[in-house]
């Protein structure tokens, strides 16, 4: 049986998969199904769910402003999703939610520094985007320009957000507790 946190990274990577490959194909509703579907067990095993939704709330209204801001200055589009919006697509949404999954799970580490958050955001960001530029679901406006606006943006918003993740949590709280089980304290 896989741990918590190898159930998260497993999960978390598949959505990530389904959600880049379906959109490039033109079905990202199967990406953003795969990911509600993810969402709904990472919920169902965790002890504060609704301080966890919360968390998954915040990342989507993040994820959403941050992502139409880079599609409205046209540091890059998606060029499956809909032209007259100059939004960011639901499956990006969705894929800011996935990824808050993993803030309290299998990436918790990340937290315990906001430099080591930035280092990780700085690279961990353009790497998959760049990534999801491969796959065809994203398109750069100028390659250079795109990857460090991405690298500048996440070294400052995964720290945050990892603040945010720890404002939320009760203080009394592990850092990553699956429902129905007593992990000893980091």
């Amino acid at each position: 049986m896989l741990s918590f946190n190898a159930r998260n990274f497993l999960l978390y990577n598949v959505a990530w998969f389904a959600c880049v490959h379906f959109a490039a194909d033109d079905h990202a509703w199967v990406g953003i199904v795969a990911t509600a579907l993810v969402v709904t067990a990472h919920l169902l095993g965790v002890t504060h769910w609704r301080r966890e939704a919360a968390v998954l709330a915040v990342a989507a209204a993040v994820g959403y402003a941050w992502e139409s801001l880079l599609v409205g200055t046209g540091v890059l589009s998606y060029p499956t999703a809909p032209e007259f919006t100059g939004l960011a697509p639901l499956w990006i949404v969705a894929l800011w939610v996935n990824f808050a999954t993993t803030l309290d799970a299998s990436l918790a580490w990340i937290r315990r520094s906001p430099w080591l958050a930035a280092v990780f955001g700085a690279l961990g960001g353009p790497l998959a985007f760049l990534a999801g530029e491969k796959m065809g679901a994203v398109q750069f406006g100028e390659t250079t320009t795109a990857l460090t606006v991405l690298g500048v943006g996440w070294a400052v918003l995964l720290p945050a957000f990892c603040r945010i993740v720890d404002m939320l949590k009760p203080h009394d709280e592990p850092v990553s507790e699956p429902a129905g089980s007593a992990l000893p304290r980091p």
